[in-house]
């Protein structure tokens, strides 16, 4: 995949366009700051109430506390169980392009440094924080590797950077990796919640699926052009969200599809904990579903 060298475009506005094309559904474009990073929303350094949060580029629950962790371009934000209001978290306004949560408090990302922070390299590789995301140290790739998809179960990890198209996997937490070879430009991956070695992948020719961590994948059905944003909660369940917003929901691995509800706009981020479905819209707002995404209300909000 081609990136050009002053605005890295997100592999997830590749995802927006494709589907555009398939869909008529409209682009998010995602290209700013000083360091080349980029996000998910509409450009600039705020959001239309002033807010920072915004370009929004993933959603965790936190163990330790159930509390919502929001990855964005200017840092994390975090919203307490029973409360709406999204607060920053942490005094790093770093651009968490990539973010996981391994187990209570143990959180972690990749993506651009803090634009006040010249001791960093653009790139910031594998991240860590044992400390739910208040510090964080460099643990491989630093320089190297900017993880635009970046998904977790247990210690295994996967990582797409877009860059230079490249899958990689590790099998202990990110400390070392293997390269795979991807199916195609990828715009995220879901885990088997049973199974870290069973993972699908959403790109730019449909949905893939590896039963091997990434050493061979195979289209996961006849339906090559269905794309869109993935969460698996249980093996029975798998979601996709597409640019339109509407949700469809699988209990075969992908194979067959059925449509849910809708969240109402177009996805920046999608994920799952428990019987809760969670996903971003490029204002800021993070909506949740608690009937397997038949219907949605706010769960954050800027």
């Amino acid at each position: 995949m081609s990136l050009s060298f002053d605005c890295v475009i997100t592999v997830r506005r590749r995802f927006l366009a494709t589907t555009a094309a398939l869909s008529a559904a409209g682009l998010l474009v995602a290209c700013g700051g000083s360091n080349g990073s980029a996000g998910n929303a509409v450009s600039g350094d705020r959001s239309a109430d002033g807010s920072p949060l915004e370009h929004i580029h993933g959603l965790a629950v936190n163990p330790s506390d159930d509390a919502l962790i929001i990855a964005t371009h200017n840092g994390l934000f975090r919203a307490a169980k029973g409360q709406q209001r999204a607060q920053r978290y942490g005094d790093s306004q770093q651009d968490v392009m990539g973010f996981s949560i391994l187990g209570p408090d143990r959180f972690i990302g990749s993506g651009h440094p803090d634009p006040n922070d010249s001791s960093q390299p653009p790139n910031l590789g594998l991240i860590r924080s044992a400390d739910a995301g208040r510090t964080w140290k460099a643990i491989s790739l630093s320089g190297e590797a900017d993880f635009h998809v970046l998904e977790s179960s247990g210690e295994r990890v996967y990582g797409y950077d877009g860059a230079p198209s490249r899958l990689m996997v590790s099998s202990d937490a990110g400390a070392t990796w293997q390269q795979r070879a991807a199916p195609a430009p990828m715009f995220d991956l879901a885990i088997n919640p049973r199974d870290p070695d069973r993972a699908i992948a959403a790109t730019e020719r449909g949905l893939f699926i590896t039963k091997d961590a990434g050493e061979r994948w195979q289209p996961t059905s006849v339906r090559t052009q269905l794309i869109g944003l993935l969460a698996w909660p249980r093996r029975d369940r798998l979601y996709v969200i597409d640019a339109n917003g509407a949700v469809q929901v699988s209990a075969d691995a992908g194979r067959q599809w059925k449509a849910a509800g809708s969240i109402g706009g177009q996805p920046a981020a999608f994920t799952a904990e428990g019987g809760e479905l969670l996903a971003a819209l490029p204002d800021g707002t993070v909506k949740h579903s608690t009937d397997a995404g038949q219907t949605w209300q706010v769960r954050a909000a800027p």
